[in-house]
């Protein structure tokens, strides 16, 4: 396992000097995710309003309870992409509150290619799911989707993690998880999609406006011959008194929401979560912690007293591996167990050398090892703070066993069974990415500031890799760089800059959603509290129980 330094130690030039590059990271993502939400355009939006239907926010808003968050998850997803035509990738997923119950919405967005899917729909969707599973909370689908996007279908189609694998979990949720499936049929459902809703617990369709067939009109024509119009052919009515496919036909949206909301309100009461009653601290402080250079040095302590509850935090073994900050706090009520790296140079014991901050040693890999295991004991859900660059290298680290010492920090990490939620508050990198629960081992949320910077190192130390002799031989010669050596080093430079913003992970899927400083608490305290409600083991997307009763 391998990390670099990279600048670590040095001081930030000013106490305040992270508050306007924090702020125009905020502003800037707020403005991209503001216009995503637009979805299709103002045009598209009036014409689903002529259809006599809302735009997928709009049911998601009416869905919910009033002055509730929505927790959006991969608003991002796709935006780079396909020259802007899939904002979203054409579905609305996340965590919304409906009749005090957290539960899971997916919804299409037929102002974005009548809601069709492209391949990181699927993605999305798939990931919506596994959220339910993993929380053990209800799903409610809010469908409204031509199918497939015909010119993409080679990227939803097949594979493991193409569409199928929806309709795996569905039947998973179903037969053995038990986890409630709501589906709303708003519009078109058609084709293999129809099985989302098929199989669900219960199906609502609104007269007029919903469809729901393996084939339209068109596909009937040319396959049968026959002529049918699609309301006769898989409409509200047929699916409600013919077929008896569908159980509710509703005149309009606002009453399907209305039933939708009737519906959550009969299932079962879920955990009562402390929402706490501690002091808020103070959100806005936060964009004063972080420095202008990413590189510079900072006190991750006032990063968390700044994010729980009385700023308290019950540090475990605090005078022992410094650079690795465990401890116990609270948020909006709920105990967690805290995992953060500290930044800056480290004072060691007397007669040690000081250690790098944001490196992980054997003996803080040891300390984090042990402080999992104990959570995971006593049921203590962890929230892991990543400012990590990597592990330390070298002839002292290895003699000292870093290897061992690391593979156990990711085995503890690994396998432990109660929830994870992850914040990447600046460097996420190398293997230390990993032990801090990187989204291979399953975390169930995974969220970043905008600072967040995600990679295998960072850009100058890349650079070192590739071309540092070239960059030493110039040097010792006196010389300047080769044209095209320095041309390589820029593109270089400016690719890592790309690749390592936020916004990029959130494109592909990396994290869940970027958020705000001063939205941090109410964000953890929602998705904790989404995660308990399944008392575990939070291992992969989900776990069938031991006895599969009723199979």
């Amino acid at each position: 396992m391998t990390g670099a330094a990279g600048g670590v130690g040095r001081k930030a030039d000013s106490p305040g000097g992270g508050h306007s590059r924090l702020r125009e990271l905020v502003a800037a993502v707020h403005e991209l995710e503001e216009r995503l939400r637009q979805g299709g355009g103002v045009d598209r939006i009036a014409r689903q309003h002529k259809q006599g239907k809302l735009t997928a926010r709009e049911r998601i808003a009416g869905l919910c309870d009033p002055e509730t968050r929505f927790l959006e998850i991969g608003l991002l997803v796709a935006y780079d992409e396909y020259e802007g035509q899939a904002p979203a990738a054409g579905v609305v997923t996340g965590i919304g509150i409906v009749e005090g119950r957290s539960v899971v919405i997916v919804a299409n967005d037929a102002t974005v290619k009548a809601g069709s899917w492209w391949p990181e729909t699927i993605k999305k969707m798939l990931r919506a799911q596994e959220i339910a599973m993993r929380c053990r909370i209800p799903i409610i689908y809010l469908v409204d989707s031509a199918g497939v996007n015909l010119p993409y279908q080679g990227g939803v189609f097949p594979g493991q993690y193409g569409a199928a694998r929806l309709f795996y979990y569905n039947s998973i949720m179903r037969r053995y998880l038990r986890i409630p499936q709501i589906a709303a049929v708003m519009g078109p459902c058609i084709a293999g999609g129809a099985y989302l809703p098929a199989l669900s617990d219960v199906i609502v369709m609104v007269k007029g406006t919903s469809f729901m067939g393996l084939g339209g009109p068109n596909l009937v024509k040319g396959a049968t011959g026959q002529t049918i119009d699609a309301e006769t052919l898989g409409g509200a009515a047929t699916h409600t008194e013919t077929s008896g496919v569908a159980h509710y036909a509703v005149d309009d949206d606002p009453v399907c929401l209305a039933k939708l909301r009737d519906l959550v309100a009969m299932l079962p009461a879920q955990r009562a979560l402390s929402s706490g009653s501690a002091a808020e601290p103070n959100g806005e402080h936060l964009y004063d912690l972080l420095p202008a250079d990413h590189r510079m040095s900072y006190d991750m302590h006032e990063v968390i007293r700044a994010l729980v509850d009385d700023g308290a935090i019950d540090e475990f073994q605090p005078r022992l591996a410094k650079e690795m900050i465990c401890g116990d706090v609270r948020i909006r009520g709920l105990p967690i167990g805290l995992i953060a790296n500290q930044r800056g140079l480290i004072k060691g014991r007397p007669g040690e050398k000081p250690r790098f901050g944001g490196i992980v040693y054997a003996e803080s890999a040891e300390k984090v090892a042990f402080f999992i295991e104990r959570c995971d004991r006593q049921r203590i859900p962890l929230l892991f703070v990543q400012d990590v660059s990597g592990f330390m290298v070298g002839p002292e680290a290895e003699h000292e066993g870093i290897i061992r010492a690391g593979a156990r920090f990711v085995e503890a990490m690994a396998t432990a069974r109660v929830p994870k939620v992850v914040l990447t508050v600046n460097h996420a990198s190398g293997a230390g990415y990993y032990a801090m629960a990187g989204q291979g081992f399953d975390p169930d949320f995974i969220f970043s500031w905008p600072t967040g910077r995600m990679g295998v190192m960072e850009g100058e130390s890349a650079i070192q890799a590739v071309h540092g002799p070239a960059i030493e031989e110039a040097k010792q010669h006196r010389k300047p760089l080769a044209p095209e050596v320095a041309e390589a080093i820029d593109e270089m430079r400016e690719d890592y800059e790309h690749q390592l913003d936020a916004r990029y992970a959130g494109a592909r899927g990396f994290i869940d959603t970027i958020i705000a400083p001063e939205e941090t608490r109410d964000v953890l305290a929602m998705a904790f509290a989404a995660a308990l409600q399944n008392p575990g083991p939070h291992l992969g997307a989900f776990v069938l129980p031991a006895q599969l009763e009723g199979a």
